[in-house]
């Protein structure tokens, strides 16, 4: 319901040239907040269901990954794109029927938390990893995610460019997207360095 900024639009083309040249692809979305990340994995996603494959998408907490659930019911279920929440605290019966949806492959979109990579958690065909806030998971963690599917492609995303992630970046082999506007009637993002002898 709105048009992508220049940026996103660059993005997209960038992605889709990698997940089209037969390798997997290996890339980091950087933006601040309110950029509009979140549009460009859901893109992706719908663009793997269109491919036949499936989507995780990894959160690092529960609210982050409600979040995302909440922003893929609104934009895949209504376009028939079948989307699951896997959190920590599902009840059994619950956690049996989301794991088996995953399993058969009914479930298209899967948005979670470190749930997804326990025991038991076996998608039919996982072809794209995204990753949200990456620099708090872990190289096993991520790893563990990747396992789950034959070659998937990786993209994580972030807004916080720390050493860390620059240093995954250098040496992991990954290409970097970066997000440089902010779309229409989005406030305005502050960074500030505060002494923190002052506060």
């Amino acid at each position: 319901p709105f048009e992508l900024t220049a940026s996103q639009k660059i993005i997209f083309a960038q992605i889709f040239k990698d997940t089209k040249n037969g390798h997997p692809m290996s890339r980091l979305l950087q933006g601040d907040v309110g950029s509009g990340k979140t549009v460009i994995a859901l893109g992706l996603a719908a663009a793997g269901t269109d491919s036949g494959i499936q989507t995780a998408i990894m959160a690092p907490t529960e609210v982050l990954a409600e979040q995302l659930y909440s922003q893929a019911q609104k934009f895949l279920s209504n376009a028939g794109i079948a989307c699951a929440l896997l959190k920590g605290g599902q009840s059994k019966s619950e956690r049996i029927t989301l794991i088996e949806s995953i399993r058969t492959g009914q479930t298209k979109v899967v948005v979670g938390t470190h749930a997804m990579i326990q025991d038991g958690v076996e998608f039919f065909n996982l072809g794209t990893v995204i990753i949200d806030e990456q620099q708090r998971f872990g190289v096993l963690q991520r790893g563990e995610m990747l396992s789950k599917g034959k070659t998937p492609h990786l993209l994580m995303m972030s807004a916080t460019p720390i050493p860390r992630t620059v240093s995954v970046c250098l040496f992991g082999d990954m290409d970097i997207s970066l997000l440089t506007e902010r779309p229409k009637g989005r406030q305005k993002i502050e960074t500030r360095l505060i002494d923190f002898t002052k506060i």
